[in-house]
This record gives structure tokens, sequence and C-alpha cells, in this order.
């Protein structure tokens, strides 16, 4: 486990680090309404962040995930030609900026907020190696009289060091109680819907 201050001031992070992160453990001493988490396998999208770096309101994310040739979406996403969705490459992007959020000191809980632009002009197949992620942070706020902050990043995905995608202009939040520790009970974050600007 790390303090939070530790947390903060790390410059990279390896599996067993952002398993501990996904599940909450990683954090003894996390400040109030420190409610963001990584999703656990099988969504979770990186196995390792090489570097994070941050300065003011820019910085930059390299990570990588290891390609698995039983990884869940091969047996489904498509029978007779597994290919590795689009979508979750997209998602790595948005897990690492929320993750940003928070090693940056942002508190809440994350969510993916969009993103301008994405191509695609490759794949990831089952005998492909290591897939990375090369991100730049163009913005990050903090809204404290909202208590949520904000990332905007533009990244490459790679794989095997051959560029096959491009996202730019990914956005993520953090924002205070919207999670739902309590599930599967009904509560009052127990439905969806559309969140208040």
């Amino acid at each position: 486990m790390l303090t939070h201050d530790e947390f903060k001031s790390r410059d990279h992070f390896d599996q067993e680090e952002l398993l501990g992160f996904a599940y909450g453990r990683l954090i003894e001493d996390p400040p109030e309404g420190f409610r963001a988490r990584l999703p656990v396998p099988p969504m979770l999208m990186v196995d390792r962040i090489e570097s994070i770096t941050g300065e003011k309101s820019k910085g930059t994310i390299s990570a990588s995930r290891d390609v698995r040739l039983d990884d869940w979406f091969f047996h489904c996403h498509f029978l007779d030609d597994p290919v590795q969705p689009g979508c979750l490459g997209l998602d790595g992007v948005w897990q690492l900026l929320g993750f940003y959020c928070n090693w940056r000191g942002g508190v809440g809980a994350g969510r993916a907020l969009g993103c301008g632009e994405v191509e695609f002009f490759g794949q990831i197949r089952p005998h492909d190696s290591v897939m990375r992620y090369e991100i730049k942070v163009k913005r990050y706020t903090e809204l404290k009289n909202a208590g949520a902050s904000m990332v905007v990043g533009d990244a490459s995905v790679l794989i095997d060091d051959e560029e096959i995608y491009t996202v730019k202009g990914a956005r993520v939040g953090l924002f205070r109680d919207i999670d739902y520790p309590d599930y599967p009970e009904k509560s009052e974050h127990s439905r969806g819907g559309r969140m208040e600007r």
C-alpha cells in the first residue's frame, strides 16, 4: 500500500499496484471523497504504467497491456475471426485518463465524458504481443467549487510498436457522490440516466 502523497509522487505503476487501485486497496489514507477505481479484470485494459508526468495543466502517460491468446473477447469477437474490439482500446485510454485525474489529486468517481475523434487503421490479433498507449494530456482542471476534476487528452494506441488507432479529445471527469457502493441494493444511486451538468 501507498500513502496518498506517495501515490501522487510516483511516476510509474506495475500490474499489482494497478490491481490494488482497481480493488480500492492501493492507497492506505485516501482523502475524503476518493471513490475512483479502475475496472477489475477482464475489463481492465492496462497492465502497467511505465511513465506518468504532469506539470501545470499538461502531462503524459505511457502504458501497456500484454495481449493474451485466451483474452475473453477473442472467443466472441468474431467467431473464426478473432480481433480485439476497437472500443476496448478507447476504453483503455479513458481508464488511463481517469487514473491520471486521481494521480493529480482529484477525488470522486470517474466517468468517461466522450471524445472528439477516433480513427482505427489496424487491428489486434491473438498472437500479437504488447498493446501500448501514448497519451498527451492537453488539459487537466480541478473545479473545486463543484467538487470535480476533468482531463482532456489525445492518444496513440500501438501494437508491437506500430500505431493502429488515434484518439483526439478524449475526456474523463471525476465527480463526487455519484458512485454506487451498496450495489446490488436499491438506493439513490441504483438507477442511471442523465447526470446533471
